[in-house]
């Protein structure tokens, strides 16, 4: 239990004081980040996502998840692949024929099919509406042409793939800070470790101790007669206390912790439970 929460406990403290979880490092979740951050009240918008490869299937879940979008389409030549993802989530299916006239409508336009030659052409946009279209099939699946359109703000893969890669980089720079914190919290589990191997022992020999200063109590209670037992039994308590810190603090710095524990056993003859 201590070590899950001590690997918990790292696993906050990198997230929130180092850029290792920083940035988008797919290119479907950067595609997503990207619509988020350019496309106002992107909830609100029409969003068609043709292709429902691995790529389209990542990019709906990231859209969803992170959009909260409620008018999203998908279109793909098999409908059948496209109602399969769609049965996941909650977004429109449409036939392939009905392509054109869903991009004409769209907001947004995700093209992520897998096809030789382009399948996005310039009479397919609506001239008369802005649209931001993200091409992530390789080769291009979004005809050069559609890209001179002024309605159009058109980015490839290619450009993802960039602001993938720097997100990467900036994420391999936060390792050596992520270690260190790692390191910090193994050393703290490890010194915590160390003290429940000595704890027994500490807890034995202050019993031990206990012991001892309710004899001598007993003894002199019935020695002295104006014996003053509050005030033996606060500097006797008082003495164990030091005795028991300052040998914690041995066992602590020790290297030997093992055989001091041992010396610790035999000179009070402890009886050490598990």
């Amino acid at each position: 239990e201590r070590l899950m929460n001590c690997v918990i406990n790292a696993s906050k403290r990198i997230k929130n004081e180092t850029a290792l979880s920083s940035g988008a490092a797919s290119v479907s979740f950067t595609a997503v980040q990207y619509i988020m951050q350019n496309v106002p009240e992107v909830s609100q918008k029409n969003i068609l996502l043709f292709g429902v490869g691995k790529i389209g299937r990542n990019t709906c879940e990231n859209l969803i998840k992170h959009t909260q979008n409620k008018h999203i389409t998908l279109i793909n030549r098999t409908r059948e692949k496209a109602e399969q993802v769609a049965g996941k989530f909650n977004v429109v299916v449409k036939d392939f024929a009905d392509l054109q006239t869903e991009i004409s409508k769209a907001d947004v336009l995700v093209v992520a099919t897998g096809a030789a030659t382009p399948t996005v052409h310039e009479e397919f946009i609506n001239p008369n509406k802005p649209i931001l279209i993200l091409d992530l099939s390789i080769p291009k699946n979004v005809a050069e042409e559609v890209a001179q359109l002024p309605n159009v703000t058109l980015l490839h893969m290619d450009e993802l793939s960039k602001r993938k890669d720097e997100a990467l980089e900036r994420r391999k720079e936060a390792i050596p800070q992520a270690l260190a914190i790692i390191e910090e919290v193994k050393v703290e589990f490890f010194q915590w470790v160390d003290n429940r191997k000595f704890a027994p022992t500490i807890k034995a020999l202050k019993s031990k101790l206990e012991s001892l200063k309710n004899a001598e109590m007993d003894f002199h209670r019935k020695k002295i007669s104006d014996f003053n037992e509050e005030q033996a039994e606060l500097i006797s308590n008082r003495i164990i206390q030091k005795i028991t810190t300052q040998l914690v603090n041995h066992l602590k710095d020790t290297s030997s912790i093992d055989e001091s524990i041992s010396w610790l056993q035999e000179v009070f003859q402890l009886e050490v439970s598990a």
